[in-house]
């Protein structure tokens, strides 16, 4: 490896923008094809009636964020494929989503998920959750904050231009189309970030000499470390940290996070919806995988020298752009299809959160306060979507210090995403849950979660509990700046949960104490909120009260009801023809 820089070259850039031209050419041709929409249901709902497959794409897409893109490579670098067993929490998610919150929510035919809440509970209820998922601001400022960042400090490429270019071209199509256009236009995007993810790992594949060197450096640097199953809940990353946290984030965001529940509630009928949820699986999975490879790759190619801790990068989520720009800069045009890809995966995620904040707002606030025409509530919709747009290029701004943007991530989904979770939960699955104890329960989950984010940012884990994985500079050969000391530590990144410097080691067993695993905030505001509410609509006469059958989950709503049913059938009819078989022998 070498410390000398690379530059994108002409070659790069007209790839990158001939890719990022044709996802806003689907966008636009899908916003043009939309254009004699005639509600505002249409364009924020697709009229409900989207097919499994680009909706399953489209779900896959707008996970696979600009976060997930640099950041998850970085987690296997320094954490090692353990991340892996996240998979595991993406199939429980998504089965308990499908089993558990969607037959409710298609029933219902809601363009709001806040809206059952008021349905189940109260107008405060529904209010304070909306306010809850407008904090989710600041992930979608992360966004488009991070690739732009990114580029900026490994290739030169100008930050605010990437910010405004991403959030503009986005913006557009999702004022002109609405959902439609911007789940076509993620069924692009979702090929071009494989591409992308592809280009690194087929490269450092045959640059190694194939998949069984870089596994076989990855063993030796104990990054194959999937057999840790401690149970300690301070520990970042275990099978125990990584299934049973991670199943609770994504449960919150496939069950309740409303562009995700926008999505498949916008299919043509519950059959296209369950299935665009299980072909997600698949999707995701892919993702996670390539995300696992990549990080991998990036350890045999820095493991005798470490571009972060040589002071090449400043942050661990440059890595992937740093390797993309050592092994790929000699084939002029493949750094642009990768940066498109990072850029591919801001403006699918970006373009659903712009339709998703549009459709709480106008399903939230405007539709129950103001009587309008449906021509005037299209034109409003458009508006909002385009008002958004601006207000994420702001959110930008504040995401520039989130930090590392893994924990970034978990501190808004942990704070957002677990209450809410908890909520919903009790309402779709407990008849006694009442108002008072959905909104306390609400209140207390959410006052949880930000009190665990606060001590985890005052008082983080030491390196006793989060386990980095050792990173070597011994093998470095360029000349180093003044700014670089061979006997400098580790550097640290500027992260919300950086370990103190100077830190007594006295204090360690305290903090541990109050820094559980980042994976972990969810879980406890989730079951915080279900405790505290339970405990409240007991003492105030929730089982005396009566609640609408619609608004809850019926056994015949499940999937596996039907499946049991089925099964059940089979084997009576299988004993009966045993039956008159050994009769007619007799």
């Amino acid at each position: 490896m070498s410390g000398d820089a690379h530059l994108l070259v002409a070659a790069d850039y007209v790839v990158f923008a001939v890719v990022l031209l044709l996802s806003a050419a689907v966008g636009f041709y899908y916003a043009w094809r939309s254009r004699k929409q005639g509600t505002s249901r249409d364009f924020l709902t697709g009229g409900r009636k989207l097919n499994a497959l680009a909706v399953s794409m489209s779900l896959t897409a707008s996970y696979m964020s600009s976060v997930t893109v640099l950041s998850n490579p970085a987690e296997v670098y320094r954490y090692g494929a353990i991340f892996g067993y996240l998979s595991i929490s993406y199939v429980i998610a998504v089965v308990y989503t499908s089993e558990v919150f969607l037959p409710v929510f298609y029933r219902l035919a809601i363009n709001s998920t806040y809206e059952y809440l008021e349905l189940r509970f109260s107008r405060a209820t529904r209010l304070l959750g909306m306010l809850i998922f407008f904090f989710n601001l600041l992930y979608t400022g992360l966004v488009i904050y991070a690739p732009a960042l990114a580029l900026n400090q490994v290739t030169g490429m100008n930050l605010w231009g990437g910010i405004i270019s991403t959030a503009t071209v986005c913006t557009l199509y999702c004022a002109l189309g609405g959902l439609k256009a911007v789940v076509w236009t993620d069924v692009v995007q979702i090929g071009i970030m494989f591409a992308g993810y592809m280009s690194v790992i087929i490269k450092c594949v045959i640059l190694k000499g194939g998949i069984s060197t870089i596994l076989s450096d990855a063993q030796e640097g104990g990054r194959i470390n999937f057999v840790d199953f401690d149970i300690n809940p301070l520990r970042r990353h275990t099978f125990w940290t990584l299934v049973f946290g991670g199943a609770f984030t994504w449960s919150s965001i496939y069950g309740t996070y409303q562009p995700q529940v926008q999505r498949y509630n916008s299919c043509k009928s519950i059959k296209h919806a369950r299935l665009a949820l299980f072909i997600n699986v698949l999707g995701l999975v892919c993702t996670l995988t390539s995300s696992v490879i990549s990080g991998l790759c990036l350890y045999s190619f820095y493991k005798n020298c470490d571009p972060w801790k040589a002071g090449q990068v400043s942050s661990p989520d440059q890595l992937l752009p740093y390797l993309v720009m050592d092994i790929l800069a000699d084939h002029q045009g493949l750094p642009g299809l990768f940066f498109a890809a990072v850029y591919s995966a801001s403006l699918s995620t970006v373009s659903t959160s712009i339709n998703a904040m549009a459709a709480v707002t106008m399903e939230d606030l405007i539709k129950p306060r103001i009587k309008l025409s449906e021509k005037k509530l299209l034109l409003i919709s458009k508006g909002l979507s385009l008002f958004f747009g601006i207000v994420c290029v702001a959110m930008a701004g504040l995401a520039s210090l989130m930090g590392h943007m893994m924990q970034a991530v978990s501190i808004i989904w942990g704070v957002t995403g677990g209450p809410l979770l908890g909520l919903f939960s009790l309402g779709v699955l407990c008849p006694f849950v009442n108002s008072k104890g959905g909104l306390c329960g609400l209140v207390t989950g959410l006052a949880a979660a930000v009190s665990v984010s606060i001590i985890g940012m005052i008082s983080p884990s030491p390196p006793e509990m989060t386990r980095p994985l050792f990173l070597s500079t011994e093998g470095c050969n360029f000349t180093t700046g003044s700014s670089f000391n061979w006997t400098t530590p580790l550097p640290t990144e500027p992260s919300l949960f950086t370990t103190t410097p100077g830190q007594n080691t006295d204090d360690i067993h305290a903090v541990q104490w109050h820094s559980p695993s980042y994976l972990y905030f969810c879980v406890i505001g989730g079951l915080t909120s279900v405790i505290v509410g339970i405990i409240i609509s007991l003492l105030t006469g929730g089982l005396r009260e009566t609640v609408d059958p619609r608004l809850m989950l019926m056994k015949e709503d499940t999937l596996s009801y039907h499946l049991f049913k089925r099964l059940k059938n089979f084997t009576t009819k299988l004993n009966e023809t045993k039956g008159t078989e050994l009769s007619a022998r007799q």
